[in-house]
């Protein structure tokens, strides 16, 4: 986990986001071979999508990002909720073993742990890192109390972000140093 902390400090520059991590304890080696073995990332917005540096996936895998998904703004009304909560549904055909990545909207984390709460397909891990004042760190300490039998990675609290997201999963396709000794 190291590594990651250490991205995710680089990434916001508070070296006191090393004390707010949540995890669970195969985390790390959890995101790292799901991205090996090509495992599409999930992401919940576009600013994270971008931060993901492609040339350290280690099997040019896919970034998915639904959020602006001509059928999005529709489901939402359907379901009462946001357009980032929708925008989660649409990733059901990828969700088994992906790499999830959420950087912005508590909603979209909040749908997720529904949607696994109903049966949907576990992902191989989930790195929570909604930001914000409403919803941002009751999603993060839902994730951390009841992860559905996911492993994760999650930023306690209100902070987190697009680049704290996407950090985390570059950490993920890079590697533990000890993976690659």
């Amino acid at each position: 986990m190291q590594a990651l902390v250490t991205r995710l400090i680089h990434a916001c520059g508070m070296v006191e986001v090393a004390d707010r991590i949540a995890h669970s304890p195969g985390a790390y080696l959890a995101g790292h071979r799901a991205l090996a073995n090509g495992a599409p990332v999930l992401c919940d917005c576009e600013m994270v999508g971008a931060g993901i540096i492609r040339r350290y996936l280690p099997a040019q895998n896919e970034v998915i990002v639904t959020l602006n998904d001509p059928s999005v703004p529709d489901r939402a009304a359907a379901i009462g909720n946001t357009r980032s909560a929708a925008a989660v549904e649409l990733w059901a055909d990828h969700l088994e073993g992906a790499v999830v990545a959420i950087g912005n909207a508590p909603t979209a984390l909040f749908h997720l742990l529904e949607l696994l709460d109903q049966g949907a397909p576990k992902p191989a891990v989930i790195l929570g890192f909604p930001v914000g004042f409403v919803g941002a760190a009751e999603s993060k300490a839902e994730l951390a109390e009841r992860p559905r039998g996911c492993d994760f990675v999650a930023l306690r609290g209100r902070r987190g972000g697009s680049a704290t997201a996407s950090a985390a999963v570059n950490a993920l396709a890079a590697g533990l140093p000890e993976l690659n000794a």
